[in-house]
């Protein structure tokens, strides 16, 4: 069930691109047809200034459209099977932990793409600043991230083996 997400290529399991399919045809088909259902039926309503039926539909269309263009981009550029893996070396895929130097704390975590919020684990997109630090990191390797508020955080990876799902 991984999903790993390089520069060129998103690794997805059969199921998870599926799944994303699924989605995408319901939202480019039946889903754009209902918002437009819904735009029309508020625009009767009157005066589309003070109308927040109108306005909540736009909006709702708005997110919608945003989804399916996301959608589209992985599907796009989504290859069915299992991205190369090695043992012990951080990447796409892998179930990684590491702990924070300084500190004794150990988190374990999927590194994979943000589409695989299903997995039992956390996970942690390749391209956050963390997913970012240690991809390609050996065990015994010690990487540097700077956090959303400036600090710089520096974790060593003790484990990355490939996630085999639930």
């Amino acid at each position: 069930m991984a999903v790993s997400q390089n520069d060129s290529v998103t690794w997805l399991t059969q199921e998870a691109y599926d799944r994303l399919k699924e989605e995408y045809d319901r939202l480019s088909g039946p889903g754009r047809i209902e918002i437009a259902k819904k735009i029309e039926a508020a625009r009767e309503e009157g005066d589309l200034k003070e109308n927040g039926g109108y306005h909540a539909a736009k909006d709702e269309q708005g997110k919608m459209e945003a989804r399916i263009f996301h959608l589209r981009q992985i599907l796009d550029s989504a290859k069915v099977g299992e991205a190369p893996r090695t043992e012990g070396v951080v990447g796409p895929g892998m179930t990684v932990t590491i702990r924070f130097v300084g500190d004794d704390d150990e988190v374990t975590f999927l590194l994979a793409s943000r589409e695989e919020s299903g997995a039992p684990i956390d996970v942690y997109s390749p391209k956050s600043p963390l997913g970012a630090a240690i991809n390609g990191k050996k065990i015994g390797d010690k990487a540097t991230y700077t956090m959303p508020n400036g600090r710089a955080i520096t974790v060593e990876v003790l484990e990355a083996v490939p996630y085999i799902g639930n």
